[in-house]
């Protein structure tokens, strides 16, 4: 089986512009962001680069007590009160081509609650980026995840976090054929970050070696969680925005270099998406 490279030939093609002449903010689709309590840097992470990879508008939703950190450093972002994560989906208006990112800094505290929230989101078959604490609150039944995925999330897991879902795949299996046999069994995008970055989708696989050791640093998933979501607003499916996204923030990356922190890769994506144009 030859898998290919990930590179921009694979999906420059779907990759969403906006066109001359009449268009708006909502042509270009509305991404929200679930937002902690605690961790907070990394909800707005993903909510920054949504909006930096094209996302029209951004919704960071979070508790009334820690609303004011966002509304104060999230200056172009839309913050939104809510009593929990119940509450997102009156959020949601689907002429909008929406999605949410669950998972970047939203906590452990209650994982049976969260757990709960999360399948009644995705019960909507709404479009859902989940990544970090999403991924892990399923730890104890992973099958009850399994179960309500669909065609249009996306699973972002790091090595870890993907073992606590599927803990039966031995850890010496090369990353494509995780990703492949995990797509497989959730019916929806895996994206296995790594230093090779598996991206795969029923029966298509790709690897992404397009990267630098610098993106190790605490983050760069957000980053990657948000940017993939801001694509997926757009109109490109799971798929072809998590390999772009994966391919783009790896050019971030390396086009730092030494000295890189996670804001750094959102502050370059411009200069990088000029290059498409």
């Amino acid at each position: 089986m030859t898998i290919p490279y990930n590179s921009p030939s694979l999906w420059r093609g779907v990759l969403p512009w906006p066109p001359q002449g009449e268009f708006h903010k909502y042509d270009r689709g509305q991404v929200v962001v679930a937002g902690g309590t605690v961790m907070t840097g990394a909800a707005r992470l993903a909510a920054q680069a949504a909006m930096r990879i094209g996302a029209g508008i951004c919704i960071v939703a979070a508790q009334p007590s820690i609303l004011p950190i966002y509304q104060a450093s999230l200056i172009h972002v839309i913050s939104k009160a809510v009593k929990d994560l119940s509450e997102i989906i009156h959020l949601i208006n689907d002429t909008y081509r929406n999605i949410i990112v669950i998972g970047p800094g939203i906590g452990q505290n209650d994982a049976q609650m969260l757990r709960q929230h999360i399948l009644s989101l995705l019960n909507t078959k709404i479009p859902v980026v989940l990544d970090a604490d999403a991924i892990t609150a399923f730890q104890e039944s992973p099958k009850e995840l399994f179960s309500a995925l669909h065609k249009d999330c996306v699973l972002t897991p790091h090595a870890g976090e993907f073992i606590r879902l599927f803990p039966d795949m031995g850890k010496e299996a090369p990353p494509h054929e995780k990703a492949l046999s995990a797509a497989k069994i959730c019916g929806c995008t895996v994206l296995l970050k790594g230093q090779e970055t598996a991206i795969a989708f029923s029966e298509k696989i790709v690897i992404n070696t397009h990267a630098t050791p610098w993106l190790a640093t605490a983050g760069a998933g957000d980053v990657l969680a948000g940017m993939t979501a801001g694509l997926m607003a757009q109109g490109m499916a799971g798929f072809d925005a998590a390999c772009a996204a994966a391919w783009l923030h790896g050019e971030a990356g390396l086009r730092f270099g030494p000295g890189l922190v996670a804001p750094d890769l959102v502050d370059i994506l411009p200069e990088i998406m000029r290059d498409f144009a």
